[in-house]
C-alpha cells in the first residue's frame, strides 16, 4: 500500500532556491531538518523537496494544480521572472497547462479544470472545503 509521496529537486544554489519556492509556494517550508534541505507538504502526504545538489536534466514537469492559472502566470512571471510560460489546451483534455523552468532547469508546471464545477468538486474532494 501506498500512502505518501515525495518529489525532489536539486538545486546548485540552495538560498537563492528556498527563496524562489517559498515566493512560488507563497510560504516558508514546512520542515528543514537540515542545512540544505526543505520540504513543504503541498496536500496531506504529498511532500514537495528541495535539496542543494545538482539539478537533474530534463526532469519533470512536476505539475500543480491551481484554481486561475492566468492569475498564478501573472505572478510568478512578476515576482520570479519567469518567461515561457505559455498555456495550452486542447478540446478532448479537461484541464488547461503550461510548463515553466525554475532558474535551475527543473521543469514545474501549473494546470487548472476547465469546467468550474469539476474543478469546485475536486478542491472539496482534496482539500475539505470549497473555493
Amino acid at each position: 500500500m501506498i500512502y505518501e509521496m515525495t518529489i525532489q529537486v536539486r538545486l546548485s544554489d540552495f538560498e537563492e532556491g528556498l527563496h524562489w519556492y517559498s515566493t512560488l509556494l507563497k510560504r516558508k517550508p514546512d520542515f528543514s531538518p537540515h542545512e540544505g534541505f526543505a520540504e513543504w507538504e503541498l496536500l496531506p502526504g504529498c511532500w514537495l523537496q528541495v535539496a542543494e545538489g545538482n539539478p537533474s536534466l530534463n526532469s519533470g514537469p512536476i505539475r500543480l494544480g491551481v484554481i486561475d492559472i492566468e492569475e498564478e502566470r501573472n505572478r510568478v512571471q512578476e515576482q520570479l521572472n519567469v518567461e515561457n510560460f505559455n498555456l495550452h489546451s486542447r478540446e478532448e483534455v479537461p484541464v488547461k497547462w503550461a510548463t515553466f523552468s525554475d532558474p535551475w532547469g527543473n521543469q514545474i508546471g501549473f494546470f487548472e479544470y476547465k469546467n468550474e464545477v469539476e474543478k469546485t468538486e475536486k478542491i472539496q474532494a482534496i482539500l475539505g472545503k470549497s473555493q
